[in-house]
């Protein structure tokens, strides 16, 4: 019984995707011999990036080849010495890493989903740009972001905005277009990134913008300017899993329908410590390292296949198991997991 794995739609597991593949009969290549600029694109890649921005409804996307490089590669190329970024504490660590690699001196984070913090801060701005860089959903927490709040704030003080959609990406939405679509807010933020590593099932990511941002990234992005592009067989892959999520039949409403059953199973779970989470993302708090390894090596041993994330991935005292539902998991399955942490 799989409990950690970002496959939320099970399209792997399931084998749904490779399945997709196989029937679009395409035959692709296994490497595609140089960066984009050079040897590297491709009308796959670019038709590709046309689906993405119509399904995001944006102006315009660029592949990456992770969520890692979308990241990094947009933080450092779009900030300047007068640039100040305000993040979630809670950022992932490309997120991190892209702050780190910017050229800015003036770098605040912002107590998690705090509105009120967050506009402490921008009230003591600094001159120049302002960017504020959050998740939509959380990896290690499972919460989801207070977006139209924060769209204000960044209205109001004349800040851009950047979301991270990677856990949001075929699980938020009618067909998974994401928090910032879902909310009617895709013209009042300056940039998305959507991954692909997680409800998608294969590999690469996209930054989703304005046309003029993507011209840009293409000559100042360090990531997607110096690297081997994404392969062929990684292209069709990511047009085949957005092909999944735009057709007619596609819903997600039986992930969302096993978190509601999750959530309420929990109420008689006993003494155990959950975070808020309407996610397919949900953690358990155990409190120390070896807590949390004997808890997830008892639950391996019934079959159940849960990480534990340690210290100093998550602050001390914040030990925790991490414990993801997909559409393949079945309502028995959550019953045993429960009742074993219970």
């Amino acid at each position: 019984m799989i409990f950690f794995s970002n496959d939320y739609l099970g399209l792997v597991t399931t084998g749904t995707l490779t399945s997709l593949m196989k029937s679009s009969g395409n035959v692709t290549q296994p490497g595609s011999t140089g960066s984009r600029l050079l040897s590297g694109n491709s009308i796959q890649a670019e038709n590709l990036e046309a689906l993405i921005a119509s399904f995001h409804k944006a102006e315009a996307a660029l592949l990456f080849n992770s969520g890692y490089d979308a990241n990094m590669g947009l933080i450092s190329a779009i900030t300047s010495r007068n640039t100040t970024i305000l993040s979630d504490e809670l950022c992932h660590a490309s997120l991190i890493d892209g702050i780190r690699l910017s050229q800015c001196s003036r770098k605040y984070k912002f107590l998690h989903n705090n509105v009120n913090d967050l506009e402490d801060k921008l009230k003591k701005r600094g001159g120049g740009q302002v960017l504020v860089i959050i998740e939509s959903i959380y990896s290690m927490d499972g919460d989801v972001a207070p977006l139209a709040d924060i769209v204000r704030l960044c209205e109001n003080y004349d800040a851009q905005l950047i979301v991270d959609e990677a856990h949001a990406t075929g699980v938020i939405g009618t067909h998974g277009e994401g928090l910032v679509c879902a909310s009617g807010l895709q013209d009042k933020v300056f940039a998305r990134v959507h991954t692909f590593g997680k409800a998608l099932g294969c590999h690469g990511a996209a930054v989703v913008g304005s046309a003029l941002l993507k011209q840009y990234l293409i000559n100042f992005a360090r990531t997607f300017i110096y690297t081997t592009a994404l392969p062929g067989h990684s292209i069709h892959a990511a047009t085949c899993a957005y092909q999944y999520l735009n057709n007619d039949s596609f819903t997600n409403e039986p992930l969302h329908d096993l978190i509601a059953y999750f959530r309420e199973r929990i109420k008689d779970a006993g003494n155990v410590v959950w975070k808020n989470s309407g996610s397919p993302i949900q953690i358990v708090i155990t409190g120390g390292n070896e807590r949390s390894k004997q808890l997830a090596a008892k639950l391996q041993d019934a079959g159940l296949q849960v990480s534990p994330i340690l210290h100093p991935t998550v602050p001390l005292g914040e030990e925790r198991l991490r414990i993801c539902l997909h559409t393949f998991n079945t309502k028995e399955q959550v019953d045993t997991l429960v009742q074993l942490l219970a």
